[in-house]
């Protein structure tokens, strides 16, 4: 086994091509930072939040949103030293492959494939939605095909077409939360509306917690879906032009923006608006008007807040569809080409796409999003479900395979001071985000066995995820007699 020298950084290397079959290095480091933030960025915040602190209470809502934060800071650091590390495309399913056992990088890659591939049909339903605000009389379909066709598009020029496009997506939906800071403060200390807002909102009912721990634990769900998204810098190292540079400055600044625009943004809702609000947890994509962030806008003077916030959304919709299709696209690529997917899935075109993997996926996803319309929805939910735990997982997956990289590359002999990146907190971090998304995972739907007759049909519903992973898992593992890879044999071989 080889270990790249340390005086030829891997971003200096004079072919910035992926490995054998061509994948380009054309994302730039500023590309990278807005795809980690503005991964994490989308109606979880704009529309969910609502929600968040009409069950928890803003007490409780900041305090599940800074847990996992703290969670994600330190899946974000285990991914950020092997991918500066091993900067390749399909990230997941490698680091697993070669750190834990091959057939656990199998399912983690199916299952971050899957992940995406189902976001995509519910991007394209949320846009349609969206686009109803403006055409209530224009089919679904028709905006849903239109958005398709411009994501597409965006992701067949080139790995630098996705990258530009999550650029300006996510730079709207910052722009958005830091005029909504800006705006909130001013409400807040009487700059606008005359008169600064004391703590009797936020104290509403003489404690800003409410709804005991189950409704804490639900806004824990809440904030960890709301966060995902944040790993895919890890998936676009490998098409970076300087990994070791770009990968740990987008990390050291995805976090701490990240947490401040949750935090600060949620804490402005719970001052400005009582959790009791109704309009809190009734508020969707489908009701944009009762969003926090537009009663805000409007209670500060703003007549078009509703339909700015409406463009808004649509943007973090969009957004979302455009990493949809490039993480399942480069996903479905890694498999093949590891050999754990038809192999027709690894040919890429001259511009460094890999066409095939996109056009599979363009149309599964379009082919999904048809399935809501027929009969009453029910194979296209029970997919939405099986969905639900993917992201927690591949989070796990990340964590599980830093904690063998770390003790794998000291047990070689190996020098620390020769990472380009090296996490913190080692081994607290990763132990703690594998014992955090275990917890997150394991209490999806904890409420249905609090109450008294147990829905064992919702139970199934939330919790399919799981056995599907394991069915991969372990099939795999029966078929191809795959081990726990021994410290000792890992490979660390960059070549």
């Amino acid at each position: 086994m080889s270990q790249r020298p340390a005086s030829t950084p891997f971003s200096e290397q004079p072919v910035r091509k992926n490995a054998e079959v061509g994948l380009h290095r054309e994302l730039r480091s500023r590309h990278l930072s807005m795809i980690a933030l503005g991964g994490a960025i989308g109606t979880g915040l704009f529309v969910a939040s609502g929600s968040s602190i009409s069950t928890a209470g803003p007490g409780g809502a900041l305090l599940a949103y800074i847990i996992v934060g703290i969670m994600v800071y330190f899946i974000m650091t285990s991914l950020g030293e092997m991918a500066t590390f091993m900067p390749i495309a399909g990230s997941f399913e490698q680091y697993a492959t070669r750190f834990v056992d091959p057939a656990f990088g199998f399912a983690l890659g199916w299952n971050y494939w899957y992940t995406w591939t189902v976001t995509l049909p519910a991007e394209l339903s949320a846009g349609a939605i969206v686009m109803k605000y403006w055409f209530p009389h224009t089919p679904s379909v028709v905006w849903s095909a239109v958005f398709l066709a411009v994501l597409f598009l965006l992701n067949v020029v080139s790995v630098r077409g996705y990258g530009e496009g999550e650029y300006w997506f996510a730079g709207i939906k910052v722009l958005t939360i830091i005029v909504f800071i800006v705006i909130g403060l001013a409400m807040i200390f009487g700059i606008l509306g005359g008169h600064s807002v004391g703590w009797h909102t936020f104290m509403t009912g003489g404690t800003p917690f409410h709804g005991g721990w189950l409704g804490f634990l639900g806004t824990v769900m809440v904030a960890g879906f709301a966060f995902q998204g944040t790993e895919l810098v890890g998936l676009a190292a490998g098409e970076s032009d300087n990994p070791e540079r770009a990968v740990p400055r987008a990390i050291r600044q995805v976090f701490w923006r990240i947490l401040l625009f949750y935090v600060l943004a949620i804490f402005l809702i719970g001052m400005l608006i009582p959790y009791t609000d109704p309009n809190l947890l009734n508020a969707s994509v489908n009701n944009v008007a009762i969003s926090p962030f537009t009663l805000v806008f409007r209670r500060a003077g703003f007549a078009l807040a509703a339909a700015v916030m409406n463009a808004v959304i649509l943007t973090a919709v969009l957004s979302a569809g455009n990493s949809s299709l490039y993480a399942s696209s480069r996903m479905l690529w890694a498999l093949a080409c590891e050999g754990k997917a038809p192999r027709v899935f690894a040919q890429v075109n001259r511009r460094g796409v890999p066409m095939n993997a996109l056009y599979v996926n363009t149309i599964i996803g379009f082919v999904a999003f048809l399935s809501s319309f027929v009969g009453n929805g029910a194979v296209y939910t029970w997919m939405m479900n099986a969905a639900s735990l993917t992201g927690f997982l591949a989070w796990l997956g990340v964590a599980v395979s830093h904690y063998r990289f770390r003790k794998a590359y000291l047990a070689q002999g190996r020098d620390l001071n020769k990472l380009a990146y090296r996490a913190k907190w080692y081994p607290f971090g990763p132990l703690l985000a594998t014992v955090l998304c275990a917890v997150v995972i394991v209490g999806q739907d904890i409420s249905a066995f609090t109450g008294g007759k147990v829905d064992w049909t919702g139970v199934i519903a939330t919790y399919i995820g799981i056995p599907l992973f394991l069915a991969l898992w372990f099939g795999y593992k029966w078929i191809k007699r795959t081990k726990l890879i021994p410290l000792s044999e890992v490979d660390f071989d960059l070549d």
